[in-house]
């Protein structure tokens, strides 16, 4: 039998890719996604297609109110989206996403009996988030493994951050080697309804910079 993994599906170019080279590993997938008040809501319509186009075995939209507690220019519409780099942790940074998703996936591979989480983080072309760095990963991966029933009683769970150490052009590279159609997904912060991308914010140039450099011509649809 193929082993269960539960893996993290926004919508974008990472998630989707991550989700291909799971598959690729033989891992029967459950994806997880999350209505966090995000502004760019159109990237869960993004990962549901993604979900359907892939044959994950499940898919979950978790709703999560980060709107309420503010202070990311992703889920305040009184802050807005620089169309530029910015010095230090940028205001699209949203407090303690990455922990509080993880922590659902973790929750959700327990009930299913997987031992494996997989996310898209990457600390090289990327805007600075600390919820995306090696250190971060491995500390949540020991916690998790204090923290849940079956991880005491001898089964522990391994987090897989295959895109860590990859450049945007290496990801893309290899996500076409594994077949990802990357025009069904969204990364611009401020995407429209119907998922187009403004070209503009870092997520933007991140993405387009990566196509340049992987020599790929670049499928994002621009409004």
């Amino acid at each position: 039998m193929s082993k269960k993994a539960v893996v993290l599906l926004s919508g974008g170019l990472d998630s989707a890719t991550v989700l291909a080279i799971a598959q690729g590993q033989g891992f029967d997938c459950y994806a997880i996604s999350f209505r966090y008040g995000q502004r760019h809501e159109s990237e869960l319509a993004a990962a549901a297609r993604l979900a359907k186009k892939r044959e994950v075995r499940q898919h979950l939209v978790i709703p999560i109110d980060f709107a309420g507690i503010g202070g990311s220019a992703l889920t305040d519409h009184s802050i807005e989206v620089p169309n530029f780099p910015t010095a230090g942790i940028p205001i699209t940074y949203v407090p303690a996403r990455n922990t509080i998703f993880l922590s659902y996936a973790l929750g959700w591979a327990e009930v299913l009996e997987a031992d494996d989480v997989f996310i898209g983080v990457n600390a090289v072309d990327y805007s600075g988030y600390p919820d995306c760095r090696p250190g971060f990963i491995a500390a949540f991966e020991a916690m998790a493994n204090l923290a849940t029933k079956r991880a005491v009683e001898g089964a522990p769970t391994t987090l897989h951050t295959p895109l860590i150490d990859l450049t945007k052009g290496e990801i893309i590279k290899q996500g076409v080697t594994l077949g990802v159609d990357y025009s069904v997904t969204v990364s611009c912060y401020q995407a429209d309804a119907n998922g187009q991308a403004c070209g503009l914010c870092d997520s933007c140039h991140l993405r387009r910079q990566g196509f340049a450099d992987a020599g790929i011509s670049d499928p994002t649809h621009y409004r």
